[in-house]
């Protein structure tokens, strides 16, 4: 399709058009919320102009009002403006399928082959870079998130809760939600400090939903069209349960799993690094379907595909049910690939009912305080939750053995490489995984 003109707007848009450019996007978007946001804004704001950058901040920062992933939920919400319906689910769901896909081949790779010399000597060697990788995201949603004393309290609150006292990662938010409603009621100037992201700086021409283009009709809140999405979305979930649960019964690992992800994607605030401490409390604490190792490696695959990095529960459920086959013929990798699939759907389902359903009504009081406060609770605990998920990856790579064993300087090493590369020369995610692969397969090769 040709680039609008300087100062024409563009043309309208086909759905199949923008079918073909959400699957660019599902394959290309790399570098975690922030690279896939800024790939969105260079695309859809500055180069296409389907959106314009006051609407498209204005989106993104309802989208870091809800749990789960914000930049699926961007795309999500952008087509849904775009295509009605059918453009959100089809924007949300190519964000992810590509993803999906490959995670079940790595995690098949991975589960299979993982004890072959090549693939653990690159294991070796990103399992330190993704300690740097979660010590970074603890920074830089520090930076953003703590900006006064109050929110600093309640982020070491957050760490002694979950590190020294072993408290479960929902009530952790819960009990931020509720100081950040005191909060904005008693020091309302301390709790509003918003989504992050300040107003549009730039103009790039008109755009198609421009910022005095009327809502769409679709888009404005209405209560039979609420009630009808938010039954549908109940049909979604309750069928596939109720489907597991003749099958297999409450207990069954396919069950447990569905309904696990489930709570962990209403739990999602502050993005995927938020979510992976109550994951790993869960998938390895309660459930043991894979080991602490085994969590940093399929963060490490998660981190190098493309699609929200929340992608890793796919991991976690393919290694799972791929140990315990479950399906007719005991076969491990159907089993783990189900499991990989059934884990997505009930992941994401919450995430496109948040824009289709919740949109409007959401969109209609975005920027009040006694909404926006509890949500800046949840975001400052997640910087102390982050913090104690660096501390517990840090701790499996350096003592393998535990403490009692050997400190692993090779891994050290690694690790502290890996930190300066990201923090003081900014180098890329993608690039760093590379060459600490690299350096894991020397290291290997030479021991």
């Amino acid at each position: 399709m040709a680039e609008p003109t300087e100062h024409a707007p563009p043309p309208s848009v086909s759905l199949l058009q923008a079918l073909a450019f959400w699957l660019k996007l599902g394959l290309i978007s790399f570098g975690g919320p922030a690279g896939q946001i800024s790939i969105m804004h260079q695309e859809l704001v500055e180069r296409r102009r389907w959106i314009s950058e006051r609407r498209f901040l204005h989106a993104l920062n309802y989208c870091m009002l809800l749990p789960g992933p914000e930049a699926q939920q961007l795309a999500t919400y952008i087509g849904w403006l775009l295509h009605r319906t059918w453009g959100g689910l089809i924007a949300g769901a190519l964000f992810v399928l590509p993803s999906l896909l490959l995670l079940i081949g790595l995690s098949w790779v991975y589960v299979a082959f993982g004890d072959v010399p090549l693939v653990a000597g690159i294991f070796y060697g990103i399992k330190p870079a993704v300690t740097a990788i979660v010590v970074q995201a603890a920074l830089r949603i520090g930076s953003r998130a703590l900006k006064n004393n109050w929110l600093w309290a309640i982020a070491a609150a957050a760490f002694v809760a979950i590190f020294a006292l072993n408290v479960p990662f929902p009530l952790i938010v819960l009990g931020a939600a509720l100081l950040g409603y005191l909060g904005g009621r008693l020091l309302p100037e301390a709790f509003s400090v918003g989504g992050g992201h300040g107003a549009a700086k730039q103009f790039y021409g008109p755009a198609l939903i421009d910022d005095d283009t009327p809502t769409p009709p679709h888009a404005r809140f209405r209560v039979s069209r609420l009630a009808l999405i938010l039954a549908a979305g109940a049909g979604l979930w309750l069928l596939p349960m109720g489907v597991l649960c003749a099958l297999y019964g409450w207990d069954g690992t396919l069950t447990q799993m569905a309904w696990f992800f489930t709570k962990a994607a209403l739990l999602t605030f502050g993005g995927a690094y938020a979510v992976l401490p109550y994951v790993y409390q869960g998938a390895i604490g309660h459930y043991g379907w894979l080991s602490p190792a085994q969590m940093i490696d399929g963060l490490a695959l998660g981190e190098s595909t493309p699609g929200p990095l929340i992608m890793v529960v796919a991991f976690v459920a393919f290694v799972g049910a791929y140990l315990q086959p479950m399906l007719a013929g005991d076969s491990p990798f159907v089993s783990g690939a189900v499991a990989a699939c059934l884990v997505t759907w009930f992941t994401f389902l919450p995430s496109f009912l948040f824009i289709l359903a919740g949109g409007p009504l959401v969109e209609s009081t975005h920027g009040e305080l006694r909404f926006t406060a509890p949500l800046t609770g949840i975001t400052a605990a997640v910087v102390g939750v982050i913090l104690n998920l660096a501390l517990f990856f840090a701790y499996h790579v350096l003592w393998p053995e535990g403490f009692a064993g050997r400190f692993d300087w090779p891994s050290a090493l690694i690790a502290l490489a890996a930190t300066v590369a990201l923090l003081r020369y900014r180098r890329g995610v993608i690039q760093v995984l590379f060459a600490c692969a690299l350096a894991g397969l020397l290291l290997q090769g030479w021991g």
